[in-house]
């Protein structure tokens, strides 16, 4: 883990913006424009997917993959021009946001910039035609960093970067060398000394992992990335996690997934906490019931980690947009029309601000089918079990019935007696170590 990685992290919620797709313009002054909205959704950075230009041979649609990037330093003109990002991004502060933007360091479009002007500073097939190493990435060529000057070239950019923003999101990081991006976070807090930079791994699934390096494709893990990064993604546990959602397996199985994680890491590491982004399936999609979708949320805001919300996730959008064309957000079901997050999300935030979110020893797990129990149980040494303050958060991800449930975790037994449910305000009851169901999430303390 970065040393200096706050745990106060989990307490945040970042929220995910593609430009070309948030309005119809698609533009930086449109974002701007709904600032205000987004800061009173429950939120503390916001993330902008590539800003930059698109590259235009070998484009995957009409418009292109904004991670097919043809000029690091340069603005897309579709969304605006420099002076419009910085009227953005000063707005952000302004409100008290944080706003971080997408590296994409592993590769670039085959017309980059860099492509004409430093051609050796990339992968070369065994015929030396530029290449990519994963096959279905054919709009883009992979960058090597066997070369010192792409190392000098790309952390001179995000000193450039730093001047405006607070952080980066590095998509497909483990592919980069690790030791690069250790020497980018150091050469950057030199570069902006008293800035608090939040750097944010898309590390990835186990599978991809294995298979990289079964080729010869160095790929870090998470405890690896850990030394460089702040927060890596929840892609180590996705199977897991996609397995328990859509009813493939058990939801123990995913529980106990969740709680290695708490044995694995280091004391301060940081997850982003998910239920859907731009490269995987809606939750609304994947959860097609209200209720259950209303529970998978909280559930999401209640893990131990940085909530990661996607735009439109709050009005339940089920259609993915597209990466590659115009494709944009409705802003609203279009077949559970009455459905709208956005109440929900600013209770959980609420409730996502209580310290004992920010430092606590978390357990998860499945007391019957469909329901799960998680115990935030706060990390203080000079007080005993019995006094350490408790959240205890009961999700019913399941098609169960509303019968009553047992909160005992391990050692830690809930004391009979009403209870304040934090996110509607109404009262449950645990009588003879269960508590009573009604369908919606419940957070309570301890």
């Amino acid at each position: 883990m970065a040393i200096d990685t706050k745990k106060e992290l989990r307490n945040q919620v970042i929220y995910s913006i593609f430009v070309r797709n948030y309005s119809e313009e698609g533009t930086f002054e449109k974002v701007r424009w709904d600032l205000d909205r987004i800061k009173n959704l429950g939120v503390d950075i916001i993330w902008l997917m590539p800003i930059q230009p698109s590259g235009k041979k070998n484009r995957k649609g009409s418009l292109g993959s904004p991670y097919a990037i043809s000029d690091y330093r340069a603005i897309n003109p579709e969304f605006g021009t420099m002076d419009d990002f910085k009227r953005l991004v000063g707005d952000i502060h302004r409100k008290g946001m944080r706003v971080i933007i997408d590296v994409v360091y592993n590769h670039t479009s085959p017309d980059s910039v860099l492509s004409v002007e430093h051609p050796e500073w990339f992968y070369h097939k065994p015929d030396g035609s530029f290449g990519n190493r994963i096959g279905d990435w054919w709009d883009v060529i992979d960058l090597d960093y066997s070369n010192p000057e792409l190392w000098d070239y790309q952390i001179e950019t995000l000193k450039l970067w730093a001047e405006y923003v607070d952080g980066f999101r590095c998509d497909v990081s483990p592919m980069v060398p690790l030791e690069f991006w250790k020497r980018a976070r150091r050469e950057v807090a030199e570069a902006h000394p008293g800035r608090e930079f939040t750097w944010l791994a898309e590390s990835v699934e186990p599978g991809m992992i294995q298979s990289n390096r079964s080729r010869g494709i160095e790929t870090s893990s998470d405890s690896e990335s850990y030394q460089a990064f702040d927060i890596c993604y929840d892609y180590d546990i996705y199977p897991e996690f996609m397995d328990a959602i859509v009813g493939n397996d058990t939801l123990q199985h995913y529980a106990e997934a969740i709680n290695r994680q708490e044995a694995i890491y280091p004391d301060n590491y940081v997850k982003a906490r998910f239920l859907e982004n731009h490269d995987r399936a809606r939750g609304a999609y994947l959860v097609p019931d209200d209720r259950l979708l209303r529970n998978w949320t909280a559930f999401t805001y209640f893990q131990k980690g940085t909530v990661l919300l996607y735009n439109g996730q709050e009005k339940g959008e089920m259609h993915t947009p597209s990466l590659f064309d115009k494709d944009s957000l409705t802003w609203k079901n279009l077949n559970r029309p009455g459905l709208d997050l956005t109440e929900l999300m600013q209770r959980l935030y609420t409730i996502k601000q209580d310290r004992v979110f920010t430092d606590s020893t978390y357990t998860v797990r499945e007391v019957r089918d469909g329901v799960v129990v998680a115990l935030h149980l706060e990390n203080k040494a000079d007080f005993p079990e019995g006094e350490r303050r408790c959240a205890v958060g009961v999700f019913q991800l399941g098609n169960s019935a509303n019968m009553p449930c047992a909160v005992e975790m391990g050692r830690r037994c809930i004391t009979d007696g009403v209870y304040r449910n934090e996110i509607d305000g109404r009262e449950v009851e645990v009588r003879d170590g269960k508590l009573s169901l009604y369908g919606e999430p419940v957070v309570f303390y301890l």
